[in-house]
């Protein structure tokens, strides 16, 4: 999960405090972070990084583990500005969207060969590296903050990926050079502007290509983006101009509600609905009582 839209997120509490006079300060509204691509090779050296398995289904994934603090170089403060700390951390959502989609792929619902996937909001990218694991041809990986993608994503995608340790992940000769594996970060109502797959106008998205020239992603991940209610316009609309057209598909995992922002699984499936381009479908529901129901959908153009 990533903050995708700055508005909610321009300031944040990181830490509980006791203190409550902090919930009645306006928040400091600052202009989202430049899209930028950020390159292996600029791998954050000075952040200590730990790996830690995750077994799912008989799959044994590696995530990292990183202090918040290190990352946006925090003194004892309770809000970072234009920062949000909740892409660092695995939330439960993106677990749920792996197992949906090796379900996909064991019934024959979903193939990867050939294919171009985009993960938004990846924080620690493990839908997206588990297709890189399963074949898919390009994987890149969108997050509102850089300092997420040097600091975690990219050592994950290395070690998963590549098997290879953090220490040699600035040798960007062992990377793909195929440009498997590619990273950048941005606000959703912006990044669109830098990312290779995408339309370039209303026009061209209201027609298809031809089948020699392919334009937009063919998958796109999001797990866990949707909290915000202010940012689904500006998710919705990067999805409808980065997915490929009449075939691409978006595999989302999320919360059916999340209580205090206002954002959630129904209320994103509710613009889409309205805006009547695309259709959803439910592949699974779970209710474990650890936290909010949390469902994963897949949806398409129509």
């Amino acid at each position: 999960m990533a903050a995708g839209q700055s508005g909610l997120f321009d300031s944040f509490r990181l830490f509980s405090s006791s203190d409550d006079k902090i919930q009645s300060e306006k928040p400091l509204l600052l202009p989202p972070p430049a899209c930028v691509q950020v390159l292996p090779s600029e791998v954050s050296s000075s952040v200590k990084y730990t790996l830690e398995p995750v077994e799912l289904c008989g799959l044994t994934l590696l995530k990292g583990r990183v202090s918040t603090q290190e990352v946006f170089q925090l003194s004892n403060s309770d809000l970072v500005p234009g920062k949000y700390e909740g892409g660092l951390k695995l939330w439960e959502g993106s677990l749920d969207l792996i197992k949906s989609l090796q379900l996909e792929l064991q019934e024959g619902h979903l193939s990867l060969t050939g294919k171009r996937v985009l993960e938004l909001g990846c924080g620690h990218g493990l839908p997206g590296i588990w297709m890189g694991i399963e074949g898919a041809a390009v994987i890149h990986f969108q997050d509102f903050n850089a300092e997420v993608l040097r600091c975690l994503t990219i050592p994950n995608v290395y070690a998963n990926c590549l098997k290879k340790s953090r220490t040699l992940a600035t040798d960007v000769r062992e990377w793909n050079t195929d440009g498997k594996f590619q990273f950048f970060a941005g606000d959703w109502s912006e990044v669109h502007q830098i990312l290779p797959y995408k339309w370039t106008n209303e026009k061209e998205q209201n027609c298809c290509p031809s089948l020699d020239q392919p334009v937009g992603y063919d998958i796109i991940l999001m797990a866990e983006t949707v909290y915000s209610l202010s940012a689904l316009p500006h998710l919705y609309e990067l999805i409808k101009k980065c997915l490929n057209r009449p075939n691409g598909v978006v595999y989302m995992a999320a919360k059916k509600h999340y209580f205090g922002v206002g954002g959630g699984s129904r209320r994103f499936l509710s613009l889409v609905e309205k805006d009547a381009v695309m259709v959803a479908c439910l592949l699974a529901e779970v209710a474990d009582g650890s936290s909010n129901v949390r469902e994963v959908w897949k949806l398409h153009f129509k």
